[in-house]
């Protein structure tokens, strides 16, 4: 196998059938080529940030391995939430059928104008920062120095995580790395 960055990525839904569109995704992230899955956090119902009157979504972050780029990666993370019928209108708090994130790639530090890596909000959300510490709360953030753990310690969201399903590990799906 040709080495790769170890990534990560959080997934989440709260329209349709939230759980089994998370997965799918899941499925067609690993079908791309230049990334294989590795492991991914159990599911976690998780409530709204920013507007309390839509459904609650389900939520899991995945670690990746891959040869893509920072900017490569974010586009297949996009070509697969258009797949999926993901239509952006521009309101941050706004229901989605699909919401790919990428939220970290390695311990690289990236500022573009389309991507910022960490991202920039990863150690406001609980509903991140559980998962992630459920398959890697020893990794470190690149711009912080601090680990998952530490940043789940000190979150002030209070917003409720509630796991609902197992977690995986991806064994032999490395083919496309």
């Amino acid at each position: 196998m040709r080495p790769g960055i170890i990534s990560f990525i959080g997934v989440g839904a709260n329209l349709g059938r939230p759980e089994e569109q998370c997965r799918d995704a899941l499925r067609r992230v690993g079908e791309r080529e230049g990334i294989a899955p590795l492991r991914t956090a159990s599911f976690y119902r998780t409530e709204p940030i920013g507007d309390p009157d839509q459904p609650w979504f389900v939520n899991t972050v995945a670690e990746l391995r891959t040869t893509l780029s920072p900017l490569g990666l974010l586009s297949e993370l996009t070509a697969i939430e258009r797949e999926m019928g993901r239509r952006r209108s521009g309101r941050s708090a706004e229901p989605r059928v699909i919401d790919l994130d990428l939220l970290l790639y390695g311990q690289e530090v990236v500022a573009e104008a389309e991507l910022v890596v960490p991202h920039p909000r990863l150690h406001e959300r609980r509903f991140v920062l559980v998962p992630m510490n459920e398959i890697a709360g020893y990794v470190l953030h690149p711009a912080f120095g601090v680990s998952m753990r530490g940043l789940l310690s000190r979150c002030r969201d209070s917003g409720r995580v509630e796991k609902i399903g197992e977690g995986e590990t991806h064994e032999g799906t490395e083919k496309n790395v």
